[in-house]
């Protein structure tokens, strides 16, 4: 993961911690020394915010593990200055699965918090009875509070969150899954919005939870979209079959003329009428540089790629696309390259079917 440093896994689920995370505690650090510039307090509030973030690292895997349940594989786990994000290799197909997968995080911050209020009634050490317990009480007081907080604050109806996800697989019960995104994507965005007037007003950090909840709404209606037009999809519609191909023993300049002559920036190479491997134009400009226009495609070429075929569903080539290192897939029927798939071409594929979805919509 770019930008990220494993802390490790559990059940197969990798846990990173992205680099920006180290601004949460650059700024809790400054917050204790202006209040009181002793290394020891600055130390027990970085701690605190720590434990935080574990809560927040087991309420993530409270939805992995509920995912698995339904056979849903987690990527991974991801903690940013914001929170944590458990990324599943797929959407869940039914409401209900959702439902259940969505509410297994909070349940997991309540358990924390009965598990807390248990020990420190057992072992009595509660020195606040009242909400001050939240600012003033003793570590364990506080977290409690802070996982109590985090169940309210992840239940709010502002999708992405866990409560518009809620809201997103209740709706479906009842309609179109798509549509029921859309909704609850715009209540999402209202909720940023006012998010962001709380923010200018009192705490400049809700503006940014606002950014996220905006982008993280867009984002997961036009992932929904996607996955409407993907549906029932093959390769073979979405493919571009005019295309430039290069051979082994063509030089650096001839891919080069292809490039300047048209669109195409990675091309697929040939040795007489088998594909071997692709070009990229990262790999052009690296080698134009590196050892100029008269080395051959085939020493510089890359054998290792994924292919597709072109029978196969859009949505499967999709995702392996979305994680390759490359932004193109040649698509192959019978061993024969009959075309190109690339993240460009998608683009426009998902674009025209919107256009269509839209005037079969105003006619219907």
């Amino acid at each position: 993961m770019k930008w990220s440093l494993k802390l490790g896994q559990y059940r197969g689920i990798a846990v990173y911690v992205h680099s920006t995370f180290a601004l949460i505690i650059a700024w809790v650090a400054l917050t204790y020394w202006q209040q009181n510039p002793n290394l020891g307090f600055i130390l027990s509030g970085i701690i605190f915010v720590l434990a935080i973030f574990a809560c927040v690292v087991l309420h993530e895997f409270g939805h992995a593990l509920m995912a698995q349940k339904y056979g849903i594989k987690t990527k991974d786990i991801i903690l940013y200055p914001i929170g944590g994000v458990a990324r599943l290799e797929s959407m869940p197909e039914e409401p209900r699965q959702e439902l259940w997968i969505t509410l297994a995080g909070p349940a997991v911050n309540l358990v924390i918090a009965a598990a807390i209020y248990l020990w420190l009634s057992v072992t009595g050490g509660f020195q606040q009875s009242e909400l001050l317990a939240f600012v003033n009480g003793t570590f364990m007081e506080r977290l409690m509070f802070i996982n109590i907080l985090l169940v309210f604050f992840n239940m709010l109806p502002a999708f992405p969150m866990d409560g518009g996800r809620v809201m997103r697989a209740l709706l479906a019960m009842r309609m179109d899954y798509r549509r029921a995104t859309q909704i609850a994507a715009r209540l999402g965005q209202g909720m940023a919005v006012l998010f962001g007037i709380l923010g200018v007003f009192s705490n400049p950090f809700l503006i940014i939870i606002a950014f996220f909840v905006w982008m993280g709404a867009a984002q997961e209606a036009k992932m929904v979209s996607m996955r409407a037009a993907f549906q029932g999809t093959l390769v073979d519609s979405a493919m571009m079959t005019r295309f430039n191909v290069l051979h082994v023993s063509d030089s650096l300049y001839r891919a080069v003329e292809h490039t300047l002559a048209g669109a195409q920036q990675d091309f697929p190479v040939m040795e007489e009428d088998r594909l071997v491997g692709v070009l990229t134009r990262k790999m052009i400009v690296n080698a134009l540089a590196s050892q100029g226009p008269n080395v051959l495609v085939g020493e510089i070429m890359q054998r290792s790629f994924a292919l597709a075929s072109a029978g196969e569903k859009l949505q499967s080539v999709f995702n392996k696309l979305q994680s390759s290192p490359f932004n193109f897939m040649p698509v192959v029927k019978n061993d024969r390259l009959v075309g190109l798939l690339t993240k460009d071409n998608i683009d426009k594929f998902l674009t025209i079917q919107s256009a269509l979805r839209n005037i079969h919509a105003r006619t219907a």
